[in-house]
């Protein structure tokens, strides 16, 4: 390890070891990770669309996207965009990000609109949210019978950053996303980090990708 470690979510870093041809099997463990976090279907695979530093919106600063289609185990598709971002209103943004992604998931067939469900997944290194969890994923859902979804081609999930730094306690033994956020954690010791590679070997690929980019003095 680097006595000095740069931040594994710097979005142009993050792109170049998770985000390109032969990165998909950490790709793929890390976003299972997210979605069983939530009770939801496993992808069985992914296809990296693009990768992108972006500037859509006017006055912003940079953001670090990623497209993704995936499919999942009972062969439905699903078209995911994982976003980095310091930049605040992290909530608007990744809806605007979201309907944007929406509209490329549309297909067309006999002049019906066919859409793919569309998930975000936001990883913010500032604090947001008022909620206290980590991880928090929503959807449209009716006010008075909040177990009554609209529709299930919308989620969006936000990873807090700051929230899991000032956890007491990272249960990295049996919580599989404390140990992909013990990586992506800047702060995160040498030791610490070398446990969660030794644990599972997707953490390890990641890993092994990301010290060769930091080592190239051209990159």
């Amino acid at each position: 390890m680097n006595e000095t470690r740069l931040n594994p979510l710097n979005d142009f870093l993050f792109m170049r070891y998770m985000g390109q041809e032969g990165d998909e099997e950490q790709l793929l463990a890390f976003l299972n990770v997210v979605l069983h976090d939530t009770d939801n279907n496993e992808l069985a695979s992914v296809k990296i669309l693009e990768t992108k530093l972006s500037t859509d919106i006017p006055d912003s600063k940079i953001t670090g996207m990623m497209g993704i289609r995936a499919k999942r185990n009972d062969g439905s598709k699903v078209y995911i965009e994982v976003q980095l971002c310091t930049t605040g209103n992290m909530d608007k943004r990744s809806l605007y990000y979201w309907c944007l992604a929406y509209e490329k998931s549309m297909q067309y067939d006999n002049n019906r609109i066919n859409p793919s469900c569309v998930i975000t997944i936001n990883i913010n290194d500032e604090e947001e949210l008022s909620t206290k969890k980590v991880h928090t994923c929503f959807h449209f859902r009716e006010d008075n019978n909040t177990n009554f979804i609209l529709t299930d081609i919308m989620e969006m999930h936000f990873i807090d950053m700051v929230k899991f730094r000032s956890l007491k306690e990272k249960d990295i033994e049996h919580n599989r996303l404390h140990r992909w956020l013990t990586f992506f954690d800047k702060n995160a010791d040498c030791e610490t980090i070398q446990k969660v590679i030794e644990m599972d070997a997707s953490i390890g690929k990641a890993n092994k990708k990301f010290m060769s980019i930091v080592q190239d003095s051209e990159t």
